[in-house]
């Protein structure tokens, strides 16, 4: 017989509202003018609710914006898995992951290097930091099952889908690239991951 969960008493139920409010304010915002030129207010306002109220949801900008990302990063993952395992060649296999996550990070081109920021520099005991490195290791996780098809060792392919990770990111991340767009990024990340890869 399965277990159902019981409903969610009012107060809980406020709580994530508020959330739900507090996340699509802030999405809007920072899609709209960029991270950088929102203030808390602008979200607080915007969400209907006071500055002391958004605080207790997330402590600063940089939380927000994760907060943001992270369900967007998440599903450019999902699809790119899901690419993926219909692709037998193990490169384009290992692309059709970085792909999403780059189209992702590249819809407003601030906001994914801030975001990206947060990642390696924020606070790694709030949750939702936490979360963004959970993604990173779920990405891990899924290039590594690809390149272990043609890796006899689990450690080797781990290895190898840390250092596609850590190009990606830095990749993405770097100023000298902030101009450029997500096809370029993505023939940047793929020249470099190419040299790992044994055709």
């Amino acid at each position: 017989m399965p277990v159902t969960s019981p409903p969610l008493g009012r107060r809980e139920r406020n709580k994530q509202e508020k959330l739900g409010r507090i996340t699509a304010a802030a999405a809007e915002l920072f899609a709209e003018h960029g991270v950088e030129d929102v203030t808390t207010q602008q979200i607080a306002d915007k969400a209907d609710i006071g500055t002391g109220t958004l605080f207790l949801y997330a402590k600063s900008k940089g939380e927000l914006l994760l907060l943001v990302q992270n369900a967007h990063y998440a599903e450019a993952l999902q699809r790119g898995r899901a690419d993926a395992a219909v692709i037998q060649n193990v490169l384009d296999a290992v692309m059709a992951i970085v792909r999403p996550i780059v189209e992702c990070n590249r819809t407003q081109i601030d906001n994914g290097r801030f975001y990206l920021r947060e990642m390696v520099f924020g606070d790694p005991t709030e949750p939702r930091h936490s979360e963004a490195l959970s993604i990173v290791a779920q990405t891990e996780e899924a290039i590594a099952a690809i390149l272990g098809r043609n890796t006899p060792a689990a450690a080797d392919a781990a290895t190898k889908a840390r250092i596609v990770s850590a190009i990606m990111f830095v990749t993405m991340a770097a100023s000298v690239n902030a101009g450029l767009d997500g096809d370029t990024i993505v023939q940047e990340i793929r020249t470099q991951i190419s040299l790992l890869i044994p055709r």
